[in-house]
């Protein structure tokens, strides 16, 4: 199977320790080769030199139009440069993977989109955490019937921490939103299967331990006509945060991290329905009787194999690979990406936060 030539805009901690990472693991990787690093900073772009054996280095992405052996092009840059250098590159014919956010805002995206078209070339957006083994987990729990009509699901992406980077600016495009909230949120509408008609029924930004000026706080409430209720938290203050996943049903419940999974459940036949009795419950010595019983129930449980930085990310370069030499469409494509942002400028619009830096 011939290589295909990849170029990593950025030696950040996206564009060398995710994307670089990936391309340098030779159990994982086996599809492509770096073979151009592009990096302002001058020491880390004689690192990546040494980094990726045989690459060359520039200072300039435009240097990359000059080039017809790059197939790919991997857009690891500042958030609030994601829109115009990819834009750019696809313009000039080259096939781009761009970290996400996508954008900034729904016309972003659908410009970006209808460039790739008109320019025949490839465009994905790198939500991997859409094909880790811990949302498969998550969809083949739903699928599989046990927990009944899903009602509501929690998702939490979480923690105790406090930042002070550029990614706590919204000059630089930052923010818990934009940064971590397109993994919670792709999940989200991919549970109500991208219903182009999901509402977005409550959100709140906030700030609470980092510094700068942008959000660390969201609570988004989406839903969709006949889908479940998804309940969206994502905060940098939580020292007990709740699993990533907690999906209720009519008939139980499952929870997971990004490592293992639980799930209660009752099965069909094994607990008759009571009749209703509207006069007080007693017992047989007439006292009150609290309404309760013992249900049968079934448990399981497991661990996932591997998380979306390494399972996830490899199945998104080969949809990508595929993509590029077979045509092949894409698991996680740009359409859906755009529902992100779509999302995303939503809340903020709704949630405007004070400008400070």
């Amino acid at each position: 199977m011939e290589k295909l030539k990849v170029a990593i805009i950025g030696q950040g901690r996206s564009g060398r320790d995710i994307h670089g990472r990936h391309f340098k693991n030779e159990m994982r990787n086996h599809l492509f080769d770096v073979a151009a690093v592009v990096e302002i900073d001058e020491e880390r772009r004689l690192r990546a030199a040494e980094e990726y054996p045989g690459c060359d280095t520039y200072s300039d992405y435009t240097e990359l139009y000059k080039r017809d052996d790059i197939d790919l092009v991997v857009n690891a840059t500042y958030s609030c440069d994601h829109y115009e250098i990819t834009k750019n590159l696809l313009k000039n014919g080259k096939n781009v993977v761009v970290e996400k956010p996508f954008a900034r805002n729904r016309y972003e995206c659908d410009k970006l989109i209808r460039i790739a078209k008109e320019n025949n070339v490839k465009l994905g957006v790198f939500q991997q955490s859409l094909l880790a083994p811990f949302f498969d987990g998550a969809k083949e729990a739903i699928a599989s019937g046990k927990l009944g009509e899903i009602k509501q699901i929690d998702i939490t992406y979480s923690g105790f921490q406090r930042r002070w980077d550029w990614q706590t600016t919204q000059l630089k495009m930052g923010g818990s939103v934009y940064n971590t909230g397109p993994h919670p949120i792709g999940f989200a509408l991919a549970f109500l299967d991208f219903d182009p008609d999901f509402e977005v029924v409550f959100s709140r930004l906030g700030r609470t331990l980092t510094s700068g000026d942008a959000d660390d706080y969201a609570k988004i409430v989406m839903t969709a006509p006949h889908k479940p209720v998804i309940d969206i938290e994502i905060c940098s203050d939580d020292a007990y945060p709740a699993p990533v996943f907690k999906i209720l049903g009519t008939k139980g419940c499952y929870k997971s991290s990004d490592c293992a999974y639980e799930m209660k459940y009752l099965v069909e036949g094994e607990n008759p329905e009571h009749e209703v009795q509207l006069e007080t419950l007693r017992t047989d010595e007439g006292l009150p009787l609290y309404c309760k019983e013992e249900l049968k129930t079934h448990e399981e449980s497991g661990e996932f194999q591997g998380s979306a930085f390494t399972v996830g990310t490899q199945r998104f370069y080969e949809m990508m690979y595929y993509a590029i030499t077979e045509d092949k469409p894409m698991e996680v494509t740009p359409e859906q990406a755009a529902m992100v942002i779509s999302v995303i400028e939503h809340v903020h619009a709704e949630n405007p936060l004070s400008v400070e830096i």
